[in-house]
């Protein structure tokens, strides 16, 4: 039994209480209350249940050889435990969900970084109520007219009158 109890995992329930949403309160708070009492009743029963006391049942019991069948049958008695099936799914998503997010901090980095590429040519521009129209052209390339392009702009050619 304390093989599996440690074999459980902690659960962290200040981190798991900050990532509940306000309107599912009573529901975290109604898990947290369950999980502790079956987690207080798990602790408080012994590793190994209390052994049969055989001989008190052969000498109670007026039918003989009924305590010996039940003892042998009791002996070659095993309770299969689940098998665990489910672990090495759940350790799979969380190493992708890992790699996921290692990925997006990564890609978040590098916008960052262009952000700030940015903010910097933003910051050392000049102002914009000092500045001509070649200068617009250059600070922003794609704000440039192409005359091919539109070659009346902002006027209407005269054939779409």
């Amino acid at each position: 039994m304390a093989g599996r109890r440690v074999a459980i995992k902690a659960i962290d329930w200040l981190a798991f209480a900050e990532r509940v949403p306000p309107n599912q309160r009573a529901i975290f708070n109604n898990l947290k209350t369950r999980s502790d009492a079956v987690s207080a009743k798990l602790a408080s029963l012994p590793e190994k249940p209390a052994p049969i006391d055989w001989n008190y049942y052969r000498k109670t019991v007026a039918k003989a050889g009924m305590v010996d069948e039940f003892e042998k049958k009791f002996a070659a008695l095993t309770v299969p435990e689940p098998v665990d099936t489910q672990t090495a799914k759940i350790n799979g998503q969380e190493q992708e969900s890992n790699k996921n997010a290692a990925d997006y901090i990564q890609a978040s980095k590098d916008r960052i970084a262009q952000y700030e590429e940015e903010l910097e040519k933003f910051k050392n521009m000049i102002p914009f109520d000092q500045m001509t129209v070649e200068d617009l052209n250059h600070a922003f390339p794609e704000t440039k007219l192409d005359k091919e392009k539109h070659p009346y702009w902002p006027h209407k050619p005269i054939a779409d009158l």
